[in-house]
């Protein structure tokens, strides 16, 4: 079968074999995520890097059940789950050398999740040497996923098969803004900067998931993110499908975005106009990381 073979490292994938990880990824949700919404026990939650940071069975059994499919569909892509890096650490630094890497975040916004808070999704992206091809952001409860490749549009697709194109908003001046930026994941020295500029924004907010955060900007109802926490599994499938949906991401050194990429911040928004904007809005902290 066609998806038994490696994918071409020229062409973006096929739409059978776009259907057949789509699919995939909603078996996973249905066998190993539902199930266990709102259904944890005490010792199916536990912390990693510290008590807010937390993985579920959820996450380590569809992470599992993902990673099979996908190698055994793409036998030669390297595959790398945000739970297999938490406990292999070098996995990460070899996404910039693969030629295909498939990277997973099995339950994004897993501390709404173990809350039993409805605000979380799977992200999968796939990259060549490190820069984003593919991505899709998947809402399990809903049943709907949004998904776009280096050459095509962002669309949203539901489970009735219905699909139609997205678009991100019109921007505006800073005042009218509203976007997400994770603040409590910024280093601590870039706090206090940070917490005077947000008031100038009309909105400055966190939904502890980055699956909806781009979602939303995706199709048009945010005009932001920002954020200093550049793990791959959260970024790579959503700064492609909002820059495909007519959006701009860059790193805020003006940088293009590679899912190699760990320091420093990431800035997206609607527009080149609306970019700049929240660029100069927020350089003082590139003057802070020269001092």
């Amino acid at each position: 079968m066609a998806d038994s073979l490696p994918i071409p490292l020229t062409s973006p994938l096929s739409p059978a074999q776009k259907t057949s990880l789509i699919n995939l990824v909603r078996r996973a949700a249905k066998a190993e995520i539902l199930p266990r919404f709102r259904n944890l026990g005490q010792g199916d939650i536990r912390s990693k890097s510290n008590a807010h940071d937390l993985v579920t069975e959820a996450d380590t059994a569809a992470e599992a059940m993902m990673a099979r499919g996908i190698q055994a569909m793409f036998p030669l892509a390297l595959v790398v789950g945000e739970e297999a890096a938490a406990t292999n650490p070098e996995l990460k630094g070899k996404i910039g050398e693969a030629e295909l890497a498939f990277i997973i975040d099995p339950v994004d916004g897993t501390w709404n999740f173990a809350n039993g808070l409805g605000v979380f999704g799977v992200i999968l992206s796939i990259t060549r040497f490190g820069k984003p091809v593919f991505g899709l952001l998947y809402d399990p409860l809903a049943d709907d996923w949004i998904s776009a490749d280096e050459d095509g549009p962002a669309e949203l697709t539901r489970a009735i098969g219905t699909t139609r194109p997205l678009t991100v908003s019109d921007g505006g001046d800073l005042g009218e803004l509203a976007g997400f930026t994770h603040y409590n994941y910024l280093p601590q020295e870039a706090k206090p900067g940070v917490a005077k500029a947000l008031p100038k924004l009309g909105r400055a907010m966190s939904l502890q998931c980055a699956c909806h955060e781009y979602r939303t900007l995706a199709r048009g109802g945010a005009d932001f993110l920002f954020s200093g926490t550049l793990n791959p599994w959260d970024h790579a499938a959503g700064i492609l499908i909002c820059q495909r949906a007519g959006g701009v991401a860059r790193m805020l050194n003006g940088d293009d975005y590679t899912a190699t990429v760990s320091d420093g911040y990431i800035l997206v928004a609607s527009n080149e106009a609306t970019w700049e904007k929240l660029r100069d809005h927020f350089a003082f902290l590139l003057d802070d990381a020269k001092a």
